[in-house]
């Protein structure tokens, strides 16, 4: 990139948190390209669940610094962000989902077609886009992936899940496409980028940096609904100081 943009990342703040190993996988690689900056409902802190030996030195570490508390939702200056990234956070069906602060953000960013990369059950959290009826959907059109029902149907809490993202894309104009359970899974439509699982977070998010820094689209080649698009192959990182 010609120069370091800046990145906002909205996080949940609800108790079912965010996922450990895709956060620290999604903020390792943009951090390399943009600075970060957290959001989260109300600026309240993050549960960062399923941490284990590999990663809970990386997060002892960041949450020593200042960059790693979010400012509210309803404080955010959309104009001061060239890129939105919401990872994979089982809480976003709780809250993220309904937000009207998050729901302005999207639309800004849909608006203005700057890149949005959502993965995982941070899908829900472009759900907030609705349009001034408060019925019709944004994102109406658009070609997603999310988890799929069969992925969801498999935790404990789906029986009190408030959203099915599946369902939702479906419900509200939306063409929905998923893999197999568990696999990678990317889908680029247009300057929104969508990942199925956690297991597709480095391949989107290598996607929205590509994007960021290319015009004319990932790779040099854009894709609209059901189009075809090259996708960078999936990578694994190590760990890295959070800037």
């Amino acid at each position: 990139m010609a120069s370091r943009g800046s990145c906002l990342v909205v996080i949940s703040s609800a108790v079912e948190g965010v996922s450990a190993g895709p956060f620290m996988q999604a903020c390792t690689l943009v951090n390399q390209s943009f600075a970060i900056q957290l959001a989260s409902p109300a600026g309240r802190q993050a549960e960062y669940v399923n941490q284990d030996d590999m990663n809970r030195r990386w997060f002892n570490e960041f949450r020593s610094k200042a960059s790693s508390t979010p400012i509210s939702l309803d404080t955010v200056d959309v104009n001061r962000y060239s890129a939105l990234l919401i990872p994979p956070c089982p809480g976003a069906h709780h809250d993220l989902a309904f937000n009207k602060d998050l729901g302005q953000i999207v639309s800004h960013f849909i608006a203005k077609k700057k890149p949005i990369c959502a993965i995982g059950h941070g899908v829900a959290g472009l759900c907030s886009a609705r349009g001034e009826d408060g019925k019709s959907w944004e994102l109406e059109g658009f070609c997603l992936t999310a988890p799929s029902l069969f992925e969801v149907a498999r935790l404990p809490e789906f029986p009190t899940m408030p959203i099915v993202l599946e369902d939702f894309v479906k419900d509200h104009g939306g063409k929905y496409t998923a893999s197999e359970l568990d696999s990678h899974h990317v889908v680029i439509d247009r300057h929104v980028i969508t990942g199925q699982n956690t297991q597709s977070t480095v391949t989107a998010v290598q996607n929205l940096i590509l994007m960021c820094s290319n015009s004319s689209g990932p790779l040099g080649s854009g894709a609209g609904a059901g189009g075809s698009q090259k996708m960078m192959r999936p990578s694994s990182i190590g760990t890295s100081k959070f800037a």
